[in-house]
């Protein structure tokens, strides 16, 4: 009969190993028998490419962690068990990641859960915190593990080479902006536009991009995003249209509901461009954006089916994610999207 089992979700931090060791360490001092459930919870299903390279770099890191535990317990009485949870849903925000924590620890009996202060599961910030709150509202008993946290500023500096890279990167951006609000066959707005590009370059840089750039898949990126623009444009145009005729309509049918959207695109950048589509395309506004789930304003039937069709975020994953990562079901289709009020609202 094992005395004590442990929930210790795993992600990629510079405090991983640490919160694995203390695991171990804590739990055998209430018990004999131990047994630690290491689990790594997926922000992404298994039916789209990011899944599968997730649950791939899952496995990876759960084999990491269990032998980590091995060389921690030594001749102890301990039993690891490893798992991947998410892998037939999304998990939006800290609520879901406490939900799926909570059933797993009523299904297999664990007494508590050993939080690693550094935990991002997926994304780009520790959600450290909101899940706290989250696991006090289920019920489920939690320890933080005290560990040393490394300093902030060595993942904002970087290598050299990333260093290189986004200077670089910034560089060039602020560049071709400035030509285009100014005449590029003039000498002056070049000479200028080089100054100006190189101080935001040096003050900037290490800011803008909180990530390192890769130097395959970022120009890939620039270059679909180029091919979106005029997607976008057309997606402007085909809705101005579709709005002027309704307003022009002695009847003028509108139908002003709020809907939810499960967005399956990344949190940050990602995230950040499909709302902005969303909203900049005539007859639909995001009106709140939590985590991948977005609450969109829609003025008409039309612009509520495309969005429920899914078009701008087939588009969007093209940009950051290539032609593969588009060929995914619609949000109608996967259950990600409904109308939660309507003008009364």
């Amino acid at each position: 009969m094992v005395d004590n089992r442990l929930l210790v979700p795993l992600s990629e931090t510079q405090t991983v190993r640490q919160t694995v060791g203390y695991a171990v360490q804590s739990g055998l001092e209430d018990a004999d028998e131990l047994e630690i459930h290491l689990v790594v919870a997926l922000p992404y299903d298994a039916e789209v490419p990011e899944g599968e390279q997730q649950i791939a770099e899952a496995k990876r890191l759960l084999s990491k962690a269990e032998r980590w535990g091995a060389e921690d317990a030594g001749t102890a009485n301990i039993t690891f068990e490893t798992d991947v949870l998410g892998t037939d849903e999304y998990l939006f925000g800290p609520r879901d990641y406490a939900d799926v924590f909570g059933s797993y620890a009523d299904e297999h009996d664990v007494e508590r859960i050993v939080l690693d202060p550094e935990y991002k599961p997926g994304v780009t910030s520790s959600i450290l915190q909101p899940l706290e709150r989250e696991l006090d509202a289920v019920g489920l008993p939690y320890d933080e593990a005290p560990v040393e946290r490394p300093a902030r500023h060595e993942r904002l500096v970087g290598t050299g080479t990333e260093r290189f890279d986004r200077h670089f990167a910034l560089f060039w951006i602020s560049f071709g902006f400035y030509l285009v609000l100014g005449d590029p066959t003039y000498w002056f707005d070049l000479v200028t536009g080089v100054a100006v590009a190189g101080i935001v370059s040096f003050s900037l840089a290490n800011v803008t991009f909180s990530f390192p750039l890769h130097r395959v898949e970022s120009p890939l990126r620039t270059l679909r995003f180029a091919i979106y623009v005029p997607y976008l444009i057309w997606e402007i145009v085909r809705a101005n249209i579709e709005i002027s005729y309704v307003i022009l309509r002695p009847s003028m049918p509108i139908e002003p509901v709020v809907t939810r959207v499960d967005a399956r695109v990344r949190s940050g950048l990602p995230l950040l461009a499909l709302a902005n589509s969303i909203t900049l395309t005539p007859g639909t506004l995001v009106v709140r954006a939590n985590d991948q789930r977005l609450i969109v304003h829609t003025l008409i039937p039309p612009a509520r089916e495309d969005l429920f069709d899914g078009s701008l975020e087939r588009a969007v994953r093209f940009v950051f994610n290539g032609r593969a990562a588009a060929r995914i079901p619609t949000p109608r289709e996967r259950g990600d999207a409904e109308i939660v009020g309507g003008d009364e609202l």
